[in-house]
This record gives C-alpha cells, structure tokens and sequence, in this order.
C-alpha cells in the first residue's frame, strides 16, 4: 500500500528568514477501477481505504446496493511490466445474477480529485437509478446547535491534515450528534466514496438516519452520492452549487451549505432542521 503521507524538501521563507527543511505532504496516487475485470474508472486518490473506495464508487453509480452484492475486492497483480503490484489497481467482481448499468453511457472515464465523476448532466438520471429513496419515517429532526457543532467535530477528527493541511474529509454522524464514521482524502469525493463504501461492506445501506457533513463545497456528485446511498441530510461549510440544489429539491435531501459557526443556509428540505428554535433564540 502507498503511504498517506510523503516527505519533500521545501525552502522556507519567513520574515526575511530563508531555510531549507522537509515538508509532511498528502500523498495522491491513481486508483483504477475495474469491475468484473473491465476498467471503468480512474481517480487521483489518497491511498488508504482503496476497496472501500472502489465500493463506495459502485454505489453512487447505481451499480451496487448491498453488501450481498459485492463478491470480492482485490488488488490486480502484475499492474507494472516486470509483475510488480503498484497497488493502484483494483478489481470489484460483483456476486452471480447482479444485473450491470450500462454507466460509461452516463459519464466520462477518467475523474479527477477535484472536479468529481464529470460527465452526468441530468437529474434523471439519478432520480431513475437510486436504490434508497430518501423517506425517512419519522423524519430526521436536527436543531441548528447540533448542526452548527459538526464542524468542529469533524475537523478534530482529522489527523492527516493535522500533518499536511493538504486534505478534503467527510463524515457521517447519528442524529444525536455522534461521529459514526470519518473519512479523509485528497478528492472530497473520494473521502465521501470512502464513507458509502464502508457502509456498505458492514451492511449498513441504506444511511437513513444518518447526516454526510463534507470539509468544503457541495456539489451536484456529492448530492449524488448522498441521494444513491439513501442519507437524509447532507451539510457543507462551503456553498452549494446550483444543480446540487435542484438535486436536493427533487429527491427530498436536506441540503445545508455554509455552515460556519453559528451560521448555515438550508437549501433544501427544511422540515428536517428545527428553525423555530433558532428563530426564538434570534
């Protein structure tokens, strides 16, 4: 496995003061995704948490909805010319009789840590392959004092930036405020891939009582990726973007972006966040 983390030189300037010393990087790799021995993808990837990715990726791609699903995962030997295992090669293989989308009609092949899985357009396409519709009965009910004390339960969390200041992280948290699960990796996607795909490997799909809270902005992937795995409530401290929004209207997901401090906006599903309490406190 490659590291988290790598060491490079660095010349250091500070108040006139040159020095040269080693700087602590987050390490990015690519990651090639195969399913049933076909590849379908490739991701700028931290290494760390690669089957779990590769899962995670799967679901948001409506291909898999349960553990029962997922046959196996392994890393492809011989990936380099002399048989080497780089390890940036992994193979899902799904269980017999699970039926394959046809999803390289749908997106593009080649992903990038920053910009998501490009390539889906349309709304529909989501709303016509989610296994989870997001019905939560009764509805998850969060007070904007639990909201507003995510951030900095997430950012506690997350040792590799602590080291490198070079990382997105997404986490999944119980309505009572609990951290469930953290992810961490230098593709905001990636780290939220990281999360489903862990979910899905303990049997935990759908995420129906669960809030995804993600590092920075929230996009139309990552309301994907939230609506695929059936999670209620998606929060971001940064801003939504537009799509993400008409995501969140049409498939009932809770989407909250700006969330600093005492702040949020709530784009979408407002039943979900009691306002009247914050309201009274205003």
């Amino acid at each position: 496995m490659g590291r988290v983390t790598e060491r490079r030189k660095v010349i250091r300037v500070r108040d006139g003061s040159v020095s040269e010393r080693p700087d602590t990087l987050v390490a990015e790799e690519p990651l090639e995704i195969r399913l049933n021995g076909r590849p379908i993808a490739i991701t700028m990837r931290t290494p760390g948490d690669d089957f779990a990715l590769a899962a995670g990726f799967l679901v948001s791609e409506g291909v898999l909805g349960s553990a029962e699903e997922l046959q196996s995962i392994v890393y492809c030997a011989g990936a380099t010319q002399d048989g080497s295992n780089t390890y940036n090669v992994v193979d899902v293989r799904t269980a017999p009789g699970v039926v394959l989308p046809d999803i390289t009609l749908e997106r593009n092949v080649y992903t990038t840590s920053s910009c998501g899985l490009c390539g889906k357009a349309s709304l529909d396409a989501v709303r016509t392959t989610a296994r989870f519709p997001i019905a939560d009965a009764p509805p998850v009910r969060l007070g904007t004092g639990l909201l507003a004390s995510l951030p900095d339960r997430l950012r506690a969390s997350q040792r590799v930036f602590d080291r490198t200041g070079g990382l997105h992280a997404a986490a999944l948290f119980d309505e009572q405020g609990e951290l469930l699960d953290v992810r961490e990796d230098v593709g905001r996607h990636n780290a939220v891939d990281k999360l489903i795909g862990r979910a899905l490997q303990s049997g935990d799909l759908p995420l129906s009582r669960a809030v995804l809270l993600v590092s920075g902005r929230a996009s139309f992937e990552l309301a994907q990726k939230a609506v695929m795995a059936g999670v209620p409530v998606l929060a971001a401290v940064s801003a939504p973007s537009s799509l993400a929004v008409d995501l969140a209207a049409e498939t009932g997901l809770t989407l909250i972006g700006f969330l600093r401090g005492s702040s949020m906006n709530v784009y979408a599903g407002e039943h979900r966040v009691a306002l009247g309490a914050a309201a009274a406190q205003g």
